[in-house]
């Protein structure tokens, strides 16, 4: 039997303490490709965060059975004028055991929807350059590369693993 379709809608307050919990989870697995969050050091920074966003209409969840995945986003307002109104995906998971179910699929539509109802004419997002599942992912959903973002540690001792040809 295939998996049922999850309910994609507006998180409540009683889901923040799980969003944040899965928020805990996304921002842990991101250790893994180079991030340098701290996810439980964070924990009550990101929940105000995200009631933030709930409270602007900007944090959906999907519903199976409870809270399996949520995608924060907002509508950029910066400082500079610009020639397309920006909307800001921040984050979208889908718990490990529902993935490959068309949850983060749903969760990303809703998303651009919502965006796209509220004037956006284009939608931005980071994936860290090493999480190649996330790339090709929003890659399948018509994501391309727009920005490249650069780092490297500021310890320039001999121990350098780079050579001069990558600098």
């Amino acid at each position: 039997m295939p998996p049922t379709s999850p309910t994609i809608e507006p998180a409540t307050d009683e889901d923040l303490p799980r969003v944040a919990d899965l928020w805990v989870h996304l921002a842990t697995e991101q250790r893994a490709y180079g991030s340098h969050v701290l996810p439980e050091e964070n924990r009550a920074t990101i929940r105000e965060t995200l009631a933030a966003y709930r409270v602007n209409g900007g944090l959906l969840v999907a519903r199976l059975e409870g809270v399996v995945g949520f995608a924060s986003f907002t509508v950029e307002r910066g400082t500079f004028e610009l020639d397309a109104t920006r909307g800001l995906l921040s984050n979208l998971y889908v718990r490990p055991a529902h993935r490959g179910e068309g949850i983060g699929t749903a969760l990303l539509e809703a998303t651009e929807e919502t965006l796209e109802d509220r004037g956006v004419d284009v939608v931005a997002l980071e994936a860290m350059a090493a999480n190649e599942a996330a790339r090709r992912f929003y890659r399948r959903h018509g994501y391309g590369t727009h920005r490249v973002a650069l780092e490297r540690p500021v310890d320039r001792s001999e121990n350098d693993t780079h050579s001069k040809e990558e600098r």
